[in-house]
């Protein structure tokens, strides 16, 4: 929402940041690049880790590798020929030696701050360069002692390109100076018991050293304001006017499905029939591992919706997944006489047309689509159920904007088929009821899956080369688009030119930073079996079934998260054939990773595999999460939303049933809490908007 009502003691932390001082054209972009365009973002943008240095009175208590602050004396410049380092010699007060080392300099600069003969305090790593200590690239050189000890524990900050720590220290500290002292939204109880410092201490802690209650304070905050928002929609689609469905169950009756509906399945068509029987709308979230039934159950809501006389849609996230939706529901719906179209942003035209006119007079029943199916043009006669194949990660907001198109508020059912651990459901879809799939269709085949240590490489190329000529297709996932000089790290651009040459035009390359229609040209190809082998980055987490596909191989899997890597698994075993998976592994290998790995040998549970990725990924290995499992937070880690998000429900639904919600003193608080995190679309919907 537009956070145009935000109250007004909150505008200071929402004024730009190219408002502070120091902040021009230049370094307004990089800060852009992290997202830090508001002095609110720069309070927020908490250190990654700290520096702690210890004062000594002279060289010889340190040790080497330690990092330091110590009074030195400069004595010489030493400048190397050619493309050498330049070298200061400075001594302690007792008289010992350590070179002050600066590459890539000419030395005036290193002059203009070590002036020979006048003492500085100088903080940096102490290292040692054959017999002599060294320290390379100070970190600081200050004139007086108490600048540099102020130095003991640094903040080490997230940067972009054309951004020094130094330079971002300065301007968080001049956005905390911007903090007001805001009411208390936690409720009293919790917060002595926990013993968390106030708001505005919380985030001045955070920023100064390892403050555990701090950073957990602000975790909460973040927790408890998506908590509330979420209830809030809860809240306020209960007192919407739906549109009770009451399906008489003739046209599911004449479904001839080639397989017998699971127990989970029939449960959750039973939960989603009684949802749409009520006078208010439902909000209902599907979840289901990879071929547990999904799309067969939408279809039973759909149908129920059309024997009832309304009409329903399905949104999905890309124009391919939606063609393998329609296809799909036309083939399980043959025989019913039901209407399904298919509309998307490419038809134009007659074509076009013809489906709108469809959807306004109601012989089309079943529309399925792109977002082009909410666009302003697209009318419906009786538009009463939404489904919307949530594999594209639509936000609450969004979700409610696509629930306008009826003349009441439509029934909503979202799909996912990313098992997600309860708790991270509780904070992603808390508005939702939940319905899920945790049985898989008898007959499925388990898929193979091995662990390959990389410098097998040659091995697995071969062994795709056999697959290929048996008829068979094969994906090749790569965790990065493009080599990193720092890293030695495999690239679906590096690897895709390897295997062309192997292969030659068999091998199409699908990555994020492609453009639209030249990435479905690919998936195109691929899904005809024109190509045999789909290179990509994890844009194949989700929506692409190639059932001729039987061979997946993830290089360097020990750099994905569990989640993700059952996601790409996903993508084969989707027809009769025996399929496999490889894994390959760098030599690198930690005791997380090696875990993880066995994990996906011995277990396809997806929901199993979820709740383990939570748990390894929660002991402080950050390593997948921005790659698997993306939380809707930026404070809250993995460890902090499975420890603290249940007593944050709690406190929000005691705050909504007990405290007199928004409107009672520590709800005018609350309210500030959600305008701050701009989970403000909460209040919005108590205003009707």
């Amino acid at each position: 929402m537009t956070g145009a009502m935000r109250p007004e003691m909150l505008n200071p932390l929402f004024a730009a940041t190219d408002g502070l001082k120091g902040v021009g054209p230049g370094l307004a972009r990089p800060l852009e690049k992290l997202g830090l365009t508001r002095v609110r973002d720069l309070a927020y943008h908490l250190p990654e880790r700290f520096v702690q240095r210890r004062a000594i009175a002279s060289l010889d208590v340190a040790s080497v590798g330690e990092q330091v602050v110590v009074a030195l004396t400069p004595r010489e410049y030493r400048s190397a020929a050619g493309r050498g380092p330049f070298r200061i010699m400075a001594e302690d007060d007792l008289g010992d030696y350590v070179s002050l080392t600066y590459f890539g300099r000419n030395g005036g600069w290193a002059k203009k701050q070590l002036p020979l003969g006048e003492r500085r305090w100088v903080a940096g790593r102490l290292d040692q360069f054959g017999q002599t200590l060294q320290m390379v690239h100070p970190d600081h050189v200050s004139e007086e002692g108490g600048a540099a000890l102020s130095t003991l524990c640094e903040p080490v900050y997230a940067l972009s390109e054309g951004l020094t720590q130094g330079r971002l220290q300065a301007l968080v500290a001049q956005a905390l100076e911007h903090l007001a002292d805001l009411p208390e939204w936690i409720e009293p109880g919790l917060l002595a018991k926990m013993g968390w410092p106030t708001w505005r201490e919380a985030i001045a802690l955070a920023h100064k050293g390892e403050h555990a209650l701090a950073r957990d304070r602000l975790a909460y905050d973040e927790l408890l304001a998506n908590s509330l928002a979420l209830m809030l929609v809860r809240t306020a689609n209960r007192a919407r006017i739906g549109t009770p469905l009451h399906g008489d169950g003739h046209l599911r009756a004449l479904l001839n499905l080639p397989f017998a509906l699971t127990g989970a399945q029939l449960r959750s068509i039973r939960e989603i029939e009684d949802d749409m029987q009520q006078g208010a709308p439902m909000l209902r979230l599907l979840q289901g591992d990879v071929g547990s039934g999904k799309t067969a159950v939408a279809l039973h809501a759909m149908l129920a919706a059309v024997e009832a006389g309304a009409q329903a849609a399905m949104l999905a996230p890309t124009e391919i997944l939606a063609r393998q939706h329609y296809e799909t529901l036309t083939r399980m719906a043959k025989g019913t006489g039901v209407e399904i179209a298919l509309l998307t942003g490419r038809d134009k035209g007659r074509a076009r047309e013809s489906i709108l006119m469809g959807l306004l007079d109601g012989s089309i029943q079943i529309c399925v689509g792109t977002h082009a199916i909410f666009q302003d043009a697209v009318a419906y006669r009786n538009l009463a159920l939404v489904v919307i194949d949530e594999q594209h990660r639509f936000g609450v907001g969004q979700r409610l904007l696509l629930t306008q198109k009826g003349r009441r508020t439509p029934h909503c059912l979202a799909m996912t088929a990313t098992p997600i651990p309860r708790t991270l459901t509780l904070a992603q879809y808390g508005e939702m009821d939940v319905s899920r799939l945790d049985e898989m269709p008898p007959g499925r085949q388990a898929i193979d899956t091995r662990v390959v240590a990389l410098d097998r490489l040659a091995d697995v190329v071969e062994g795709v080369g056999r697959h290929l000529a048996k008829g068979g297709q094969a994906y090749w996932v790569c965790p990065m688009v493009r080599e990193l000089e720092s890293e030695d790290i495999a690239a679906a651009e590096a690897r895709f030119a390897a295997l062309t040459a192997r292969f030659g035009d068999d091998v199409v390359l699908v990555h994020g930073q492609l453009r639209p229609e030249a990435k479905d040209a690919a998936m195109e190809r691929f899904a005809s079996g024109i190509a045999k082998v789909l290179v990509a980055t994890t844009v194949i987490e989700v929506g692409v079934d190639v059932p001729n596909a039987t061979l997946m191989v993830i290089e360097q899997a020990e750099r994905f998260g569990l989640a993700q890597l059952h996601q790409l698994r996903g993508r084969v075993g989707r027809g009769s054939e025996a399929s496999t998976c490889l894994l390959l592994r760098g030599d690198a290998l930690s005791e997380t990773g090696r875990e993880r790995l066995a994990l996906m040998r011995e277990t396809q549970d997806g929901f199993l595999l979820a709740e383990e990725d939570l748990r390894l990924r929660g002991g402080g290995e950050l390593l997948g999460t921005r790659q698997s499992g993306e939380t809707p937070f930026r404070v809250a880690d993995f460890e902090q939303i499975a420890r603290l998000l249940p007593l944050a429900h709690d406190d929000a639904r005691l705050l909504i049933e007990r405290d007199g919600g928004l409107d009672s003193p520590r709800g005018e608080a609350a309210r500030l809490l959600l305008y701050l995190f701009e989970r403000d679309w909460g209040v919005q919907l108590l205003r009707g908007g």
